[in-house]
């Protein structure tokens, strides 16, 4: 835990998916609520969208958080800005279109949860 899933318009120069992905990634470890290798992000593509029906140049970043349930509502609020600040520092300063960031924290019930780690290097005590 947590699995972060971006979707984001294709029509967004200078936005790098992957780049943004490990941004957030380091972002979410520093924060002190996650160990590193929990953290898991996807970023889709999205070609055919509406946003509004005014014919501008509009785009979207929307971020979801999946996170097992029991944090207070503060460090969910934390999380979110983090996410967010990060993804905008991840986007062009000055945007050739209307972008619209957004950040939603889902809570994942810890009693339906389930988790197996496979493979990998595995660390050994001393």
């Amino acid at each position: 835990m947590p699995h972060l899933i971006v979707e984001h318009t294709r029509n967004i120069p200078g936005f790098e998916a992957h780049a943004a992905l490990r941004a957030v990634n380091a972002a979410l470890a520093a924060s002190g609520h996650f160990e590193e290798a929990d953290i898991k992000s996807r970023a889709h593509a999205v070609d055919t969208f509406e946003i509004g029906t005014a014919p501008e140049a509009r785009g979207f970043v929307a971020a979801q958080l999946l996170i097992l349930s029991g944090r207070p509502a503060e460090a969910k609020r934390q999380l979110s800005r983090l996410v967010l600040e990060t993804l905008r520092a991840a986007l062009p300063a000055e945007p050739a279109l209307q972008l619209q960031v957004s950040v939603e924290i889902v809570d994942i019930e810890r009693d339906s949860y389930a988790k197996a780690v496979l493979g990998g290097a595995r660390s050994t005590a001393g």
